[in-house]
C-alpha cells in the first residue's frame, strides 16, 4: 500500500491508513458466522438462526449501525456503493481491492440467499422495537428475529429495486475476478429487478411495522426503479434498461440534488451521465440535472442549497450529517472525472466549477472528517490522536465476549450504556455522524445524530479515499 500524508493545520493526514480502516470496519458489522480472517476479533459469531421462522436460511449481512437489526433497504445501498467504489476507484486501492471485494460478497452473498425463492424476497430481519429496546451486544441477542418477506400481493419496490442495483453493480466489480460469481449476481439482478417492476408499491405498506420510522420510504420508489435499472444497463449494455431509465426520468419531482439510501435521484444523473456526455442527445435531462446539483453544493453558488459550517463542513437537514458528506463527496469525484475526460465546465450563475475545482471541494470535506477541523478532531473511530470514544453502538459498548463470556441480557448492558468511560472495543474505521453545525462534537452515547456510525456513512467514503490516497501521490487528481 502506497502511503500518502498531507499535513494541515498541524494535522497529519495518512490517506492510505484511512482507506485501510474505512474498509475494515464493516467486519465490526457483520452478523452471522465469522470466518477466519475475520480481524476485528473482538466480534464474534451471531444472529445464527436467522430466517428459521420462514425456512430460508438469512444468517450473515450487515447490522445497519449500533443496533442488530438487519434493515437491507440501506444495506443494499451500502452494498451497492461499496460496489460503485470498486468499479470505480478499484485500480487505485492497491492490496485493499481485495478487503473491499471481500465487504462486497459479504453483502451480495446475502442477498443471494434474501432473493433465492422467485417472486419472495427478505426485506429485513430482526424485530426494531424488541432490538431498540435492549442494549445487547449482536452476540447474545435473544429479541424477536422475525424475518419480514415481500411478495406479489406485499410488494417492496424501493427496497427490491435497491437490491437488484446492488447485485448488477457487484457483478461489475467481480467481473475480472470470479467471472462465474459476478454472472450469477447479474443473473439474480435481472430477476429482482423485473419482481421489482412487475409488482409495484412500496414497502412502507407491506412490511412498515418494520421498515417505518427507521427506514421509511420518504419520496416514492420510482427513483429506485431507475436507478436499478440504470446499474443493469451499465451492467449488460441491453438497450431495454436505458429505455426504461430515460421513459421514467421524467416522473421524478425536483429533489435533482438528493443521494443517500432514500433518494437515489442525483446518483442517478452522476451515474447516466457517464455514457451520455458524449452523446448530446441523450444528455438532456440527466447532465443539466447533474450539473444543478453541482450548483447546488459550491460554497459561493448562487443555487446552493446546501451550508457549510465555519470550519468548512457541508451540511444538509436531517440527522447523522456526515451520510450526506460523505456520499454527495463521493458524486462531486466521480462526476469531476467524467466532466474531466469530456473536457467539461460548469456554470453557476457568475462561478465557473472546473473540475479541479469539484476536486477541491471534496477533499476539503475528506480533510475535515479526518481531523482538519476547529476542534482537531477525526471523526472515524480509530484514526488519529483524537476521535469519538464513546460511541452509540452495542457491540463497541460492551464487553466482548472474551473479556465477559457470560451472557448479557436486555437490560444487562444498560450500566455500560450509561458509563462516562470510554468504549471497551474500538470500532476502527467507523465513520460517526459528525459534529453540530457549530463545529462542536458532543462525544455521547446519549446523542445518536452524532455518535452512532452507520455502514452507508462508510461506503461512499471508501472510494474517495482510494481517490485522495493515490492520486495525492503527485498533485494530480484527475
Amino acid at each position: 500500500m502506497m502511503v500518502i500524508a498531507s499535513t494541515v493545520r498541524g494535522v497529519s493526514l495518512n490517506y492510505a491508513e484511512a482507506l485501510t480502516k474505512s474498509i475494515l470496519f464493516f467486519e465490526g458489522q457483520r452478523s452471522g458466522k465469522l470466518p477466519p480472517s475475520q480481524r476485528m476479533t473482538w466480534r464474534k459469531d451471531s444472529a445464527l438462526r436467522d430466517g428459521s421462522d420462514i425456512q430460508i436460511n438469512m444468517v450473515g449481512g450487515y447490522y445497519d449501525a449500533g443496533d442488530n437489526v438487519k434493515f437491507h433497504f440501506p444495506m443494499a445501498f451500502t452494498t451497492t456503493m461499496l460496489a460503485w467504489s470498486v468499479v470505480e476507484f478499484g485500480d487505485l486501492m492497491d492490496l485493499e481491492l481485495q478487503h473491499a471485494l471481500e465487504a462486497i460478497r459479504w453483502g451480495t452473498d446475502y442477498f443471494l440467499k434474501a432473493t433465492e425463492k422467485p417472486n419472495r424476497i427478505v426485506a429485513q430481519v430482526g424485530n426494531p422495537i424488541g432490538d431498540h429496546g435492549c442494549w445487547e451486544r449482536p452476540e447474545d441477542m435473544d429479541t424477536p428475529r422475525t424475518s419480514y418477506v415481500i411478495s406479489p400481493t406485499k410488494p417492496g419496490s424501493e427496497v427490491s429495486s435497491e437490491v437488484a442495483a446492488a447485485l448488477a453493480a457487484s457483478s461489475i466489480a467481480f467481473r475480472t475476478t470470479d467471472s462465474t460469481y459476478s454472472k450469477l449476481l447479474l443473473n439474480r439482478a435481472v430477476q429482482v429487478f423485473n419482481f421489482a417492476n412487475k409488482y409495484r408499491g412500496s414497502y412502507n405498506d407491506s412490511i412498515g411495522e418494520a421498515a417505518c420510522p427507521f427506514y421509511c420510504d420518504f419520496d416514492g420508489y420510482m427513483d429506485d426503479l431507475i436507478w436499478g435499472a440504470a446499474w443493469l444497463y451499465k451492467a449488460t449494455g441491453v438497450s431495454n434498461y436505458w429505455n426504461f431509465v430515460k421513459e421514467n426520468i421524467q416522473s421524478l419531482s425536483g429533489s435533482f440534488a438528493e443521494f443517500g439510501w432514500d433518494s437515489k435521484n442525483a446518483g442517478i444523473n452522476v451515474l447516466v451521465s457517464q455514457w451520455v456526455l458524449a452523446d448530446p442527445r441523450d444528455a438532456s435531462p440527466f447532465v443539466p440535472n447533474a450539473d444543478r446539483f453541482i450548483c447546488s453544493l459550491l460554497p459561493n453558488s448562487p443555487f446552493k442549497s446546501v451550508w457549510y459550517s465555519k470550519g468548512g463542513l457541508l451540511f444538509k437537514l436531517g440527522s447523522s450529517n456526515l451520510q450526506h458528506t460523505t456520499a454527495l463527496s463521493f458524486l462531486v469525484v466521480v462526476y469531476a472525472r467524467y466532466m474531466h475526460a469530456a473536457k467539461k465546465v460548469i456554470t453557476c450563475g457568475n462561478e465557473a466549477a472546473d473540475p479541479p475545482r469539484l476536486i477541491n471541494l471534496a477533499k476539503s470535506q475528506v480533510d475535515y472528517i479526518l481531523g482538519k477541523n476547529p476542534l482537531g478532531m477525526s471523526y472515524m473511530v480509530g484514526y488519529g490522536a483524537k476521535f469519538p470514544q464513546k460511541i452509540h453502538h452495542r457491540g463497541s459498548t460492551l464487553p466482548s465476549l472474551s473479556a465477559h463470556p457470560q451472557h448479557l441480557g436486555c437490560r444487562d448492558g444498560d450500566h455500560y450504556f450509561a458509563t462516562t468511560k470510554p468504549n471497551p472495543n474500538i470500532l476502527t474505521g467507523a465513520v460517526v455522524g459528525g459534529p453540530a453545525e457549530d463545529d462542536s462534537f458532543e462525544d455521547s452515547r446519549y446523542n445518536v445524530g452524532q455518535s452512532e456510525p452507520t455502514t452507508y456513512i462508510n461506503a461512499p467514503f471508501v472510494g474517495v479515499l482510494a481517490y485522495f490516497n493515490k492520486k495525492h501521490a503527485n498533485n494530480t487528481f484527475l
